[in-house]
């Protein structure tokens, strides 16, 4: 059986804790202050305050201050100097990519230009047969559907015949309801009704591909058509 595997990026392919996340919430704080008119504490708290209701700080402001242009705010708070030296590759990457058959596809909440210096930077953007950030979800973001849909369209998916790798456990559950099966990077030894593998390492993707080579689908599980679950 072939797969089209559909990874995320951040902390999925690379690990953006050390440098990349500290840096994007200092340059989201900063843009937020500014835009918004408030001081530095507010802002940090309304930058998370957003994240956890939206899923992105974006939808937050898109929501609730009009006059916030995505674009600009894209382009103004994922500028890292030198980025490409900065990353840091999970263990095993290129080898892990090499050794799994398959359309790979890219889907971040990060904006299109990030995402491709990223796969650059890392040298793995031949293995991708396409990517969807954020300008392609309509600035919508996981868990959200439009991303998903878009997805499915635009790459003729078979959802029964995808398997998703995330590190963020809620990003999955869209996946699952289509029938995809799902892979949480995770850290520790948490699961979840929705998570059909979890590993520490992304190394581990090839004992669980082993593992669902030729196992058949469960009787009973549907795909369902992106259109229908919006």
């Amino acid at each position: 059986m072939s797969f089209t595997w559909i990874f995320d990026l951040d902390n999925t392919l690379h690990n953006a804790d050390p440098f990349i996340f500290k840096e994007m919430n200092r340059q989201m704080t900063a843009y937020v202050a500014a835009h918004v008119g408030i001081s530095l504490d507010e802002a940090d708290a309304l930058r998370l305050d957003y994240w956890r209701r939206y899923g992105a700080t974006l939808n937050g402001l898109m929501r609730h201050h009009k006059h916030i242009d995505p674009e600009h705010f894209l382009r103004h708070t994922h500028d890292f100097p030198q980025l490409e030296k900065r990353l840091t590759p999970m263990r095993g990457l290129k080898q892990v990519l090499r050794s799994l058959p398959g359309k790979k596809i890219l889907f971040t909440n990060a904006p299109l230009a990030y995402a491709v210096t990223v796969l650059r930077g890392l040298r793995i953007a031949h293995h991708f047969d396409g990517v969807i950030a954020i300008q392609q979800s309509n600035y919508r973001p996981k868990p959200l559907l439009d991303g998903y849909h878009y997805a499915c369209r635009r790459y003729r998916l078979n959802p029964r015949r995808c398997i998703m790798v995330e590190d963020m456990r809620g990003n999955l559950l869209p996946a699952k309801r289509l029938g995809m099966r799902t892979v949480w990077l995770r850290r520790g030894l948490k699961s979840g009704p929705f998570v059909d593998a979890g590993i520490t390492r992304l190394m581990d993707l090839r004992r669980v591909h082993e593992r669902w080579l030729h196992q058949p689908i469960v009787s009973g599980q549907r795909g369902k058509n992106c259109r229908r679950l919006a």
